[in-house]
């Protein structure tokens, strides 16, 4: 535009769109047209696999999910799951599953340059996250990424998504995300066998070729999972991604582990204590209670003493007041405060540690971290004095 004003100042009759046809027929400003090249691939080399959001109505409210694809490369057999989060565990969740429909697993996996997978580089010089590297060892593949701008390098998993959009999620909607991928996978069927004009032949069919080249999947496959650390709410809950599930009332303020995988919650205080929850993906903010879990109408919730309180009670009775009051005026959550201060009764002697703790208590003190100090201050003074001894005037 600025150079159309300086043209018609100096007397140029042209208009604007004239002098845009005249720079695009000189190639003045325009990037050289490069014809697209075309990647072939043998049996069994590679799988693409890449994600696109999508907005889905499931359970009716809409999501913006995470629609997560993978295709054989030569027979362009395609599956695919739609989850409204896509970390790294719903990576390997989709990638186990995608590998079973496939029935093997192929040399290599093509990634886009995504933070689930890459830990640093890309293209050639990428590096997977090692627990990443290792699950893709499991099965015997490993994963590669493109050159940053080299779209057409991921063609295969990249032409899916707008036919996913336009003809799978169009007018349809879910009651649960269970739902969703069920007909997601039952969509998928039907398409691997349905013929393709740009291939010139069927899914299934070509598929029947490459399947023999695929490695076999392992005898057996390990469930995929996470670990949570959690301790019982006051209410008997535990929450994950914002998710709350029920726990018996005598784990209140318990520290417990939480086992999540595709489908199952599993919450474990040892052994011999374990309570599993069907895992609900959404909606967020929501309680599951088993039916175990729920009190009689009218009965209120039995806390039983800390373990720790316990233990403090049993070897220092005289102190239990100091305990009831640390219980609510402490700043510190209530089992860390009480672990704190067991820790406290078994390391020092017992008079520095009753008379800190009394003086505490008359001054109203429940700062743990300045009682543990006035016991370093009894026992240096009244455990550590070295005698004198007599030496001769020679030394």
């Amino acid at each position: 535009m600025r150079v159309h004003e300086e043209l018609t100042a100096g007397g140029a009759a042209l208009s604007y769109p004239a002098l845009t046809a005249f720079c695009r027929r000189q190639g003045i400003g325009q990037t050289p047209l490069v014809p697209a090249g075309q990647y072939h691939f043998d049996p069994g080399v590679e799988m693409q696999h890449d994600t696109s959001p999508h907005q889905v109505e499931v359970g009716g409210r809409k999501y913006k999910a995470q629609t997560a694809s993978a295709v054989l490369c030569y027979s362009h057999m395609l599956f695919f799951q739609i989850q409204p989060t896509f970390q790294r565990f719903d990576c390997k969740v989709f990638l186990t599953e995608a590998l079973r429909y496939m029935g093997g697993s192929p040399e290599r996996v093509m990634i886009d340059n995504t933070h689930v997978v890459v830990l640093r580089g890309t293209g050639r010089e990428m590096i997977a996250v090692p627990e990443m590297e290792a699950f893709g060892e499991r099965f015997g593949f490993r994963f590669v990424a493109h050159e940053r701008g080299d779209a057409n390098r991921s063609a295969r998993v990249e032409r899916p998504f707008s036919f996913i959009e336009n003809n799978f999620l169009a007018g349809r909607t879910f009651a649960t995300w269970d739902d969703l991928n069920r007909q997601a996978r039952q969509w998928c069927d039907r398409v691997n066998s349905t013929y393709k004009k740009h291939i010139h032949a069927v899914p299934r069919e070509l598929f029947a070729v490459e399947r023999p080249h695929l490695k076999p999947l392992p005898a057996w496959i390990p469930e995929v999972y996470r670990l949570h650390q959690r301790t019982v709410d006051v209410e008997g809950y535990v929450s994950v991604h914002t998710i709350r599930y029920s726990v018996p009332a005598a784990w209140i303020g318990r520290r417990v582990e939480v086992r999540e995988t595709k489908d199952k919650i599993e919450i474990e205080l040892d052994a011999r204590h374990l309570v599993t929850h069907v895992r609900a993906v959404g909606p967020h903010a929501q309680r599951i209670m088993l039916a175990e879990h729920k009190l009689p109408r009218g009965e209120a919730v039995k806390r039983d003493p800390h373990p720790e309180e316990q233990s403090i009670l049993r070897a220092a009775p005289e102190i239990a007041e100091y305990v009831a009051a640390l219980k609510q005026k402490g700043r510190k959550v209530v089992a860390l405060a009480l672990r704190h201060l067991l820790r406290l009764l078994k390391e020092y002697p017992r008079e520095p540690f009753l008379a800190a703790v009394g003086e505490a208590a008359r001054y109203g003190l429940y700062d743990l971290d300045r009682l543990e100090r006035m016991i370093l201050r009894r026992v240096a003074r009244d455990y550590f004095l070295l005698e004198e001894t007599e030496t001769d005037g020679d030394d």
